[in-house]
Order: C-alpha cells, then structure tokens, then sequence
C-alpha cells in the first residue's frame, strides 16, 4: 500500500501546455501515471502527450472524474487554480509552482482545511509510489527507478532533490519505498511532516520512515511533540541538514524560503535533541542512514539485490 497516491488515482494537471509541464507529463506517462486530462484555458481541443485538454477543470471533472490535480501554472494564477480544484471536488492538490504571493497561500490553505482537502505544496518536487508507478511533478525525472525502488519504508522531504537522495540511501540499504513525498519548501505549506508521518502510521505498507529536516520553522519540533504524544509509533530515522546556520548572522535565508533561523526558532541543534529526546534515530551524517535502516528494518530479502 501507500499514501496520497495509487494506480486508481484520476489525474489533471493544470497548466499542461507549459514547457516543463508538458515534459512532466511525458516522463509521467513513461513510468506508468495515468494522466487523464489537462487543463489550460483557451487551448481546449488539443492534445499533450496523448492527453486532452479542457478549457476547465469542471469539464474534466465532468466527464473523467478527475480526483486529484497538479498544478503547473505561474505564481499569480496559482490562487485561481487551487480554488478551481477545490471547488470541483478535488481532493489531493500537488502545488509546484513556487514563489506564490503569501496571502494566496494562506487563503487557499484556509479553504483546503474548511473543505478536507489535502494539499501538498507549494514548491513541491512531487510524489511518487513506486508500487504503483506512478508518479506527479519532476520527481524521479525520466528514470525514477534509479533512486526509488518499491518497498515499506517512506520518505518525507522539505528539498526537492534530497527527496531523491533519502530515496536513494533507502535503496542502498537494501530496502524499497512506500511513498516519497517533497512537501515543499516555502514556510506556509499544506502538508507539513507531522500530516504526512500521520499517514505514515495509518498506512500498513510502510514500516519506517525517513525524514530529512532543514533549518527554519519547527516542523521537526512538531514531529517531535507528535511522536511524544504517540501519533507516531514506527522507526523514524532523520537527518537534519544545516548545523553550520547556527554560527552564522540570525535572520540569513538559507536555500528555501523557509530556512531562517531567529533567536532560538529553527536551530538544527534544538531539532535534533527534540527528535533524539522522543527515541527517533538521528543520523550524524547523511550516509548514517544507510546503517541505521539496516538496524531498525527486518533483514530485507528481494530487496538486496537492489544496493
């Protein structure tokens, strides 16, 4: 099993004519993702990649039942377009598009709260159940099997591309992925790791989990108070990256939005002994990883071929 996606998933992508949506798309398609629809207004009749195109989300929804939509649109057309997917019914929103003005975020996340619908994003890489085959967003690029082989352990990730390295230790250990998520990494995000660790726990495919946490904001603090609370019960093993930010001027942007350390908000130091303090397994080093999972996970069997 998995979380957020499936073979059974029905999907649109928004924006579909754009230049990195349209080869998305076909490295989606590729791997195994069953796009059902696009949606560009004005361009309704056309294909992409063998997908059609609907002026509106509506019209899709109508006639394929779309029930899960990524969208590929610029910053200042995002607001419309998520408010399009939830007024359809939507019910899993993937957000790439980043640099979305901060009062669009917080009103659409507002609305997705309101309606039960989760979003994931913005400035998301994507999602990817290897199980399955399918994939959303530029995760995996146009050989995913290079980092992500199926399996039980899922992954959660605030960078894009370390979303694929954790999926990529995770198959040198010897193990296969239930789920990767790349939750995004601007501060006002709609699935934070707490959310993703709490289908994580309900989702019996997946026995363990890999989180790799960044300077800025308190999600790994949160996923700390999660774990204390016991809403979290299986192994989780995370890395927190940045530990050089604390000796650095307060207030410094590191890579993502969100990577701000102030005061003693968002210090990888506070993250790691909240995490080590509820019994999560924190890797010193990245490559740590590997031995960890190797020590918290059953001996892997079909898998190890995979290394």
């Amino acid at each position: 099993m998995a979380i957020l996606l499936d073979k059974n998933s029905r999907i649109a992508i928004q924006g579909i004519t754009g230049r990195e949506a349209s080869m998305v798309t076909r490295h989606a398609i590729k791997y195994g993702t069953r796009i059902m629809a696009g949606v560009t207004p004005g361009k309704e009749g056309q294909e992409v990649e063998g997908v059609p195109v609907y002026d509106t989300l509506k019209r899709a929804v109508q006639d394929l039942g779309i029930d899960t939509s990524v969208i590929y649109v610029p910053p200042a057309f995002a607001y419309d377009a998520v408010m399009e997917s939830i007024g359809n019914g939507i019910k899993l929103i993937l957000i790439i598009t980043e640099r979305i003005p901060r009062l669009d975020v917080v009103k659409f996340l507002k609305t997705a709260a309101e309606e039960k619908v989760t979003v994931v994003g913005p400035n998301s890489v994507g999602i990817i159940t290897p199980g399955d085959k399918v994939k959303l967003g530029a995760i995996g690029g146009d050989n995913p099997s290079r980092c992500f082989h199926p399996g039980t352990v899922g992954v959660i990730s605030r960078s894009g591309g370390m979303t694929a390295e954790c999926s990529w230790m995770v198959k040198r250990a010897g193990f296969g992925v239930s789920t990767s998520v790349s939750i995004g990494g601007d501060p006002l995000i709609g699935s934070p790791p707490k959310e993703v660790l709490r289908m994580f726990e309900a989702d019996p495919g997946t026995n363990a989990v890999v989180l790799w946490g960044e300077p800025g904001t308190r999600y790994e603090e949160d996923v700390a108070e999660f774990i204390k609370e016991g809403g979290f019960t299986k192994p989780l093993i995370a890395y927190v990256a940045g530990k050089f930010v604390e000796s650095m001027p307060e207030g410094t942007v590191f890579g993502h939005a969100a990577s701000i350390v102030e005061g003693k908000s968002g210090r990888p130091s506070i993250k790691i002994e909240k995490l080590k303090g509820v019994g999560a397994h924190v890797a010193g080093r990245f490559n740590d990883i590997i031995s960890i999972l190797q020590e918290v996970m059953p001996k892997p069997s079909a898998c190890a071929s995979a290394r």
